[in-house]
């Protein structure tokens, strides 16, 4: 296996998130709507403050606009009721005017104090289709003005779909210097292409390992070109019990009500269903065994009710902290776990696996202090 040259060799700790589910995907059975696990500001903010009792360093509040809650929000919501845990807010590039959502997002920092983390998306908006050029280069000139914003006293940026002359920032600079990491997931080669240049974390779904090392070597080349360097992050589900007897029989405890036809519903109604890396999702389920199995420990049974991350690591405690040692070997350091119902799998996780990974903050690690604050960034990553 390939292993990828990693941001920081001193760095050996991981940083370990959950998952909010704000577009109505909780349930005890997937693909079985269940009123008490419904997406509400209630319900997903407990998950957060589950999360935050566990010892999560950071929790995905993802994107939708068919189900669920705003992502801004709800993170602006989880502010004043939370102190430790980051928050990694999904925004879609094109959904706000950039500047506009460059103060938005320096807003945030300032009430998260520095807890902010930013998942850039590039997708299509409600009853549009638009060409994945386009997408990706209205993504590229979004991410460059946020950066301006962040960084710089005055806009002026001449792109295909923005063009900006002399605006001022004061006082949209945002808690952090430099402004929040950027997560960053895509397989094209528009997409590796924008978060080499630009983003912070590369996150992947769950795939082979081999084909997950092939993916960072491919992002890390274009990285190099800029002369930056990357962290790896990789976004799965996962059920850990006291054996992989126990974990197994979960794993078909929430499929045992699954209609086909209800997850492909749920599945198409995703704007990104069809995306290059919801294919390779169900590509993964075509190659699984006849438990649902690509890997071992690697359980696609999840992928029939759900479009985008579709797999879950499955085993014992000590059977999913190797395969968590096993990724970070390959350079992996961020993981974005979830599990069904959320707040139970936190528990099961936060218990059992949690206590024996060394965890870290990336924003903090690399030196995202408060503006004004001398940054002195682990690694040799050129972080900006």
């Amino acid at each position: 296996m390939t292993i990828v040259p990693i941001t920081s060799p001193d760095l050996d700790a991981v940083e370990v998130s959950w998952f909010a589910a704000l577009c109505s995907d909780d349930y005890e059975f997937l693909g079985v709507p269940d009123g008490k696990l419904r997406s509400s500001f209630a319900h997903c903010s407990s998950i957060v403050k589950e999360a935050e009792a566990q010892g999560f360093r950071n929790i995905l509040c993802p994107s939708s606009y068919q189900v669920g809650q705003d992502t801004l929000s709800f993170v602006a919501g989880c502010a004043p009721i939370t102190d430790k845990i980051n928050m990694l807010a999904a925004v879609r590039c094109g959904e706000m005017q950039p500047i506009m959502l460059a103060r938005t997002i320096s807003t945030l920092d300032h009430m998260l104090e520095g807890r902010l983390t930013v998942n850039i998306i590039s997708s299509d908006f409600p009853g549009e289709k638009e060409d994945s050029a386009l997408r990706y280069q209205r993504s590229r000139e979004v991410v460059e003005i946020l950066k301006q914003a962040w960084t710089q006293d005055e806009i002026t940026y001449k792109g295909d779909v923005y063009d900006f002359e002399g605006l001022t920032t004061d006082p949209a600079k945002p808690y952090q210097t430099g402004g929040p990491l950027l997560y960053f997931g895509g397989y094209s080669p528009a997409a590796l292409e924008l978060c080499g240049q630009h983003c912070d974390v590369y996150l992947m779904w769950p795939e082979p390992k081999d084909q997950l090392a092939q993916r960072m070597k491919d992002v890390n080349a274009v990285a190099e070109r800029y002369d930056r360097t990357l962290d790896y992050g990789l976004r799965v589900h996962v059920i850990v019990r006291d054996t992989e007897a126990e974990a197994r029989e979960y794993a078909q405890h929430i499929v045992s009500q699954l209609d086909d036809d209800q997850g492909k519903t749920i599945r198409d109604r995703a704007l990104d269903a069809t995306s290059l890396g919801v294919s390779h999702q169900s590509k993964n389920r075509e190659l699984a065994d006849m438990e649902g199995f690509v890997e071992p420990h690697l359980w696609t049974g999840v992928g029939r009710a759900r479009s985008g991350c579709g797999a879950a690591l499955v085993g014992s405690t000590d059977q999913v902290l190797s395969e968590l040692e096993q990724y970070q070997k390959m350079g992996i350091r961020a993981f974005i776990l979830s599990g069904y119902p959320h707040i139970d799998e936190c528990r099961h996780f936060g218990s059992r696996v949690l206590p024996q990974l060394k965890t870290v903050q990336l924003n903090e690690a690399y030196g995202r202090l408060p503006n004004g604050t001398p940054a002195t960034p682990l690694g040799n990553g050129v972080r900006r």
